[in-house]
């Protein structure tokens, strides 16, 4: 018998999320891809497991959702978009998305599963703190039995657009527009998870 896949959704919960989301909605992009993503893999246990992670200022590592005890109820998956909307409006500044990046990465190698996927959002506000591509894209590329992909939700200017060009070919989004989400998480499930 086949192992469930195991997914890590990496949320960026970040005050930056919080603070430029009357600017473009990226908190709320970000929220309502988060609730599809749980709404969607209901009754999948069998088949996928998944741990939501958040990261922002103030820590690398924020557990909201465990990967053996996914919300079962919308009540539940209420409490944990309002959890990841409460941290990123009260959090210090700061990023730790690379560090984020590198613990989520090494949490999904350890699960055992039959394959192994991080999502990362990201609104692209690195500059700010002189991360460099490379640093992500390295991140991206160390374990070979993981695939990583990174959308970017928000930007500051055109950096979400620069950073793409930066990083893995085909593992890079980016996107300002809700609609486009169900697309690219088609691409990225296809590519890795349906099989």
């Amino acid at each position: 018998m086949s192992k469930p896949k195991h997914l890590t959704l990496l949320a960026d919960v970040s005050g930056s999320m919080y603070r430029f989301n009357g600017l473009d909605q990226r908190l709320q992009r970000e929220l309502e891809l988060v609730a599809m993503v749980m709404e969607g893999l209901q009754g999948s246990e069998e088949r996928v497991r998944y741990d939501i992670i958040g990261h922002s200022g103030e820590n690398p590592h924020i557990p909201f959702v465990e990967r053996e005890a996914p919300p079962n109820n919308e009540k539940k998956r209420l409490e944990v978009l309002e959890e990841m909307h409460a941290h990123s409006q009260f959090c210090w500044t700061g990023d730790h998305t690379v560090t984020a990046l590198k613990q989520a990465i090494a949490h999904a190698a350890s699960v055992e599963a039959d394959e192994r996927i991080v999502i990362a959002f990201s609104d692209a506000n690195l500059k700010r703190y002189f991360i460099r591509p490379t640093s992500i894209a390295s991140a991206m590329t160390k374990d070979p039995n993981v695939s990583v992909f990174v959308i970017f939700i928000g930007s500051l200017g055109d950096e979400a657009l620069q950073l793409r060009k930066e990083l893995p070919a085909g593992k890079t989004f980016v996107t300002m527009d809700t609609k486009e989400m169900p697309t690219i998480m088609q691409q990225i499930f296809t590519s890795t998870i349906i099989q």
